[in-house]
């Protein structure tokens, strides 16, 4: 991409688009386009062709969404599922319509089925059925997906999806019932270190395993796949199976998240674990190795990653 290329970042207020802002002007591009959602409703056919119209923009990446835990999954699932679809198919419509140079489009590993063999690789993509609490998200997301690839296949686009494990970091939603697991620890932590309770009690034994990426790291991930060359691209992807997992390719459990955060916080309590509630998924791994195949790593541990969202978070 050149400095001055037009670029729409769709959900710059959220985790990982403000990332991906904060790391297009650390590179020095001077022409980001950005919209508040008060500005401009993604879910609004015309509005949005009516934008792609008049700024004709280079390149689109598309992290807006609606997003939210599994309290909220199940809460809204209406909500999930229409906005999301409706905001896939008019960005990557109008994005087409206005021939930008390329598109990145940003999913979920939630698009991958429920009882799917670990580390989840890019062809388990509907093997079998979903996770039914996030199923309508996981659906937009899948549309998403297959909204770009079909429009690659029948128009010669060139429209790209990378799929994030669980993210955190700054900008984070650390609302008390509708945040994930880490910025619902730490703020749990940090509250209990201020009010000096005697012990922060997390759901389940501990024992699950997950996979976390710092949303500095995902930002990076997005822009190396955004800025792939085009024969390297497909040289590693299938035209009907063209997502890309970004992650670490490592997981860890639950109690060493939450002993770490205990540490990186400096709470002083006693951690327990409520074994007489759910621990979830036993494991969630994703393969990178078409990531890794095409060059790119990530760079900052969990441990780096909590101290720098700390940092921001008491700030």
């Amino acid at each position: 991409m050149d400095l001055n290329d037009k670029i729409y970042m769709a959900g710059h207020r959220g985790l990982v688009g403000s990332a991906i802002v904060r790391q297009l002007e650390e590179r020095g591009f001077t022409n980001l386009l950005v919209r508040a959602h008060k500005e401009l409703d993604l879910t609004n056919q015309a509005a949005v062709q009516a934008f792609f119209s008049q700024e004709k923009p280079d390149y689109v990446i598309l992290a807006a969404g609606k997003v939210g835990g599994i309290h909220a999954n199940n809460t809204y699932p209406a909500d999930f599922i229409y906005q999301n679809i409706m905001i896939a198919a008019n960005v990557i419509n109008s994005a087409y319509e206005s021939k930008v140079k390329r598109l990145l489009f940003l999913g979920s590993t939630c698009i991958y089925p429920k009882a799917v063999k670990q580390p989840m690789r890019e062809d388990a993509l509907l093997t079998d059925v979903l996770e039914p609490t996030n199923e309508p998200y996981a659906l937009a997301k899948i549309a998403g997906i297959k909204l770009c690839e079909s429009y690659n296949r029948q128009h010669g686009t060139d429209f790209r999806s990378v799929m994030p494990t669980n993210l955190y970091g700054i900008n984070d939603n650390f609302h008390p019932e509708n945040s994930h697991v880490i910025p619902a620890l730490m703020r749990r932590f940090h509250e209990a270190k201020v009010n000096n309770d005697a012990e922060v009690v997390v759901w389940g034994t501990g024992s699950a395993m997950r996979e976390f990426l710092y949303v500095d790291d995902m930002a990076e991930a997005s822009l190396f796949v955004l800025e792939l060359d085009e024969q390297t691209y497909k040289d590693n992807t299938q035209p009907m199976l063209s997502h890309i997992n970004v992650g670490t390719g490592k997981d860890t459990t639950i109690r060493e998240v939450a002993e770490t955060m205990k540490r990186v916080v400096g709470y002083q309590g006693k951690l327990t674990f409520d074994a007489t509630k759910p621990d979830g998924a036993t494991r969630k791994l994703i393969d990178v190795s078409r990531l890794s195949n095409m060059g790119w790593k990530y760079g900052i541990d969990l441990d780096d990653g909590l101290k720098k969202t700390y940092k921001w978070y008491i700030n």
